[in-house]
């Protein structure tokens, strides 16, 4: 799941293992020898000196006191309630993380070999057996992540529970979590990928985070000299949406569309970008207030939207409906 998908939104469409919150167990089990008489006064029901029964552990210790400051009942094995709450909570969450480490369950006709060649090479740092497991979670999530995205992403964190450093791993949950519109998680992980990798390929998917985020600034803060030059031509073609977007986001209109046609809008190639590209340059001439050339491009953007990845052909509908003003 190394390779860039580009952003979709345009066009419509571990815990920690702390103690067990147990005190020093059998402390002062031995008692003192019998008194006077030979009797041993230990279960004769006599509470120690100047103790309340009601307040006081079995090994003579006093209970610790409730959070209203008032004494607090012991348990018969002597330990405080507190504990015994905190243990539920972490055997809870250890429930909660296994979970995710488990992940949903994968075919057996899923081989790690299903995994691109580059992609097989990211997790060559990890132990045969662990790296196995954690392609064939990745080789699910990137099977899963169009037509069933969320679990998807769950395969993607169950590979994270198991590989959190690997930065082939944070993309794909970051990936995944954007297919199911995570913005902030999505964000997180591909800054996490970043870190480790120190590229940019996820770049337009940032900026689109950003946005979605309600942060277009941050998102128009993604087009610089030196991010795009770390992007394909598909890539800067994505960045280039959204940045427009952005700016539309912020009424900049015609900065949006000049700058949209730097891009090669008039293509004949079927790249996955093209529909999306001429969409936006079509919703940005409307925005604009030039509904003619907007219906004129939103016709095309059908013409070359085989897939209907965008909702070009509504968009025509509802301006064939609406009277012009």
């Amino acid at each position: 799941m190394a390779e860039s998908r580009g952003p979709r939104r345009e066009g419509g469409q571990g815990s920690s293992k702390g103690g067990s919150g147990r005190g020093a167990a059998g402390a002062g089990r031995g008692g003192k020898p019998a008194g006077q008489g030979g009797r041993d006064r230990r279960g004769s029901g006599d509470a120690p000196r100047g103790a309340s029964k009601s307040s006081d552990r079995r090994d003579g210790k006093p209970a610790p006191a409730r959070r209203d400051g008032k004494p607090q009942t012991p348990r018969r094995d002597g330990k405080p309630y507190e504990a015994r709450r905190d243990r539920r909570q972490e055997e809870g969450d250890r429930t909660a993380a296994q979970k995710i480490y488990d992940g949903p369950p994968i075919p057996d006709d899923v081989s790690a070999n299903d995994l691109d060649k580059h992609a097989r090479q990211a997790l060559q740092s990890l132990p045969e057996k662990l790296a196995d497991k954690v392609a064939r979670h990745l080789v699910m999530a990137g099977m899963l992540i169009s037509e069933d995205p969320e679990t998807a992403h769950k395969h993607a964190l169950a590979a994270r529970a198991r590989a959190t450093r690997t930065g082939l791993v944070r993309e794909a949950c970051g990936e995944t979590a954007y297919a199911c519109g995570k913005w902030a998680e999505a964000l997180s992980e591909f800054r996490a990928a970043r870190r480790m990798t120190g590229g940019y390929i996820y770049a337009p998917m940032m900026a689109d985070c950003e946005r979605a985020l309600k942060r277009p600034d941050k998102a128009i803060a993604y087009d610089t000299t030196e991010i795009r030059s770390q992007l394909d031509d598909a890539g800067q073609i994505e960045l280039s949406i959204v940045v427009a977007g952005a700016r539309r986001d912020q009424g900049q209109h015609d900065a949006a569309i000049r700058l949209l046609e730097t891009e090669p809008l008039h293509t004949k190639g079927r790249g996955e970008w093209v529909p999306r590209l001429r969409y936006a340059y079509a919703d940005s001439l409307l925005a604009a207030g030039r509904r003619d050339e907007a219906i004129e491009w939103f016709h095309r953007t059908v013409a070359v939207d085989g897939n209907k990845t965008t909702d070009a052909e509504e968009r025509l509908a509802d301006l064939d409906q609406r009277p012009q003003a």
